[in-house]
């Protein structure tokens, strides 16, 4: 890869990077908070509340969980592109080594495989 792509490459996903890591940073803060605030009611619910009302909150919770989750994942891809950068295999697909094409890097610069691969991995297997 080019001297020049490296590192447009690189400064997106340093971009990514702490984008990720503010978004995720507030979405944690804000399951804690949620969090605190359930505990400091003790968990009594009103005589007004609903047992709606507190599936909602669950839903609502691991809803948010799951997003932190997916952020989490999100930036560990983002973290191994950076890594693959700097060894210098940036662009090369993990699972068959052939390179990965421009587009699919341009759309989405942390991918580590290439569309046939990631097609492949993505088939329902025949039993």
């Amino acid at each position: 890869m080019e001297k020049s792509s490296a590192e447009r490459f690189e400064g997106e996903l340093q971009k990514e990077k702490k984008r990720l890591e503010i978004e995720l940073k507030q979405l944690h803060d804000e399951n804690l908070n949620a969090a605190a605030a359930d505990q400091e009611a003790g968990g009594d619910q009103n005589h007004e509340d609903h047992m709606a009302d507190g599936a909602s909150n669950v839903f609502e919770r691991e809803r948010d969980l799951s997003l932190e989750d997916n952020l989490k994942d999100i930036l560990n891809h983002v973290n191994s592109a950076l890594h693959r950068l700097q060894d210098g295999v940036f662009g090369v697909c993990t699972r068959c080594k052939k390179q990965i094409d421009d587009k699919r890097l341009n759309a989405l610069p942390y991918a580590n495989l290439c569309i046939e691969c990631k097609k492949s991995e993505e088939r329902p297997v025949a039993n």
